[in-house]
């Protein structure tokens, strides 16, 4: 069963003004020519990278984050970052708001995430994700263990794997009980004394006189309509990301107290009105 969050309350419809459909259009153009130089560069790279250094890839996250920079650069979105982002091995852990998220979380940091199996065969989003090293997971236990040795060797092999433990996307206003089932992986023996997991805030402030919800993906919502949203504003808003103190997997007895524990790190980042479910 796929779980999906919604809302008894959607956002309010919105009509384009001309000048929202020319930001939109300048915008959306930049935007994409920015992602189709990063693809460019990465296919590139990709082809000394991958037989020079297999698993490893030194060289095309840079391509990534400087991707993620400039679209917020492009949107004339706030971007600031809290806290140190953790250097040793492991996992990040961070509630999910928006497909902006992605941006957010790789500007100023090489992580590869974590995703759904559908998302792979998404057109254009499936091809971009596997371009950047995404890991795709099916939520099928006979997959556990082939999963559980994919996460074995890109974790072992330096790669920051940051997952979304809320399971769904909300409105930014709240965080949601994280699911432990993925933290189960982080025990398997060749992890658990290995590596740190790093919880992870994300904090969306909406434009002024805008829903506080703005950059809220959520249920149903199509992705096309919300783009146009955010492309077409006239005064953008910001995003805080905050990281907070790693901790060893081994600290924790198991998959269920790692969960516990990195949901109140994650809620307490958060604005007092936003921390609850």
């Amino acid at each position: 069963m796929k779980f999906r969050w919604d809302s008894d309350v959607p956002p309010a419809d919105f009509t384009l003004t001309p000048g929202g459909w020319l930001r939109a259009g300048m915008r959306g153009l930049c935007m994409a020519l920015v992602i189709l130089l990063g693809v460019v560069v990465s296919v590139a790279l990709r082809l000394i990278e991958r037989p020079l250094h297999g698993l490893h890839r030194p060289w095309t996250p840079y391509v990534t984050q400087w991707v993620c920079w400039a679209v917020f650069r492009v949107l004339g979105m706030g971007h600031e970052v809290k806290g140190t982002p953790m250097r040793a091995p492991g996992a990040v852990v961070a509630n999910h708001a928006s497909w902006l998220d992605i941006f957010a979380l790789n500007a100023r940091k090489r992580v590869y995430f974590v995703s759904k199996s559908e998302v792979a065969g998404w057109p254009g989003i499936g091809h971009l994700a596997r371009l950047v090293g995404t890991v795709f997971i099916t939520r099928d236990p006979k997959e556990a263990k082939a999963q559980t040795e994919v996460f074995e060797s890109r974790l072992l092999a330096g790669h920051k794997l940051l997952f979304f433990p809320e399971g769904s996307s909300t409105d930014g206003m709240r965080v949601i009980p994280f699911k432990s089932t993925l933290f189960q992986a982080f025990f398997s023996q060749k992890l658990a004394h290995a590596i740190h997991v790093q919880p992870v805030s994300v904090i969306y402030e909406s434009p002024k006189g805008q829903d506080p919800r703005f950059y809220g993906w959520w249920g149903d919502m199509d992705f096309g309509t919300h783009l146009l949203r955010v492309l077409a504003v006239r005064r953008q808003g910001r995003v805080r990301v905050v990281y907070h103190a790693p901790a060893r997997v081994d600290a924790f007895a198991d998959r269920k107290a790692l969960a516990a524990w990195a949901e109140a790190q994650v809620r307490a980042g958060m604005p007092e009105t936003r921390r609850g479910r």
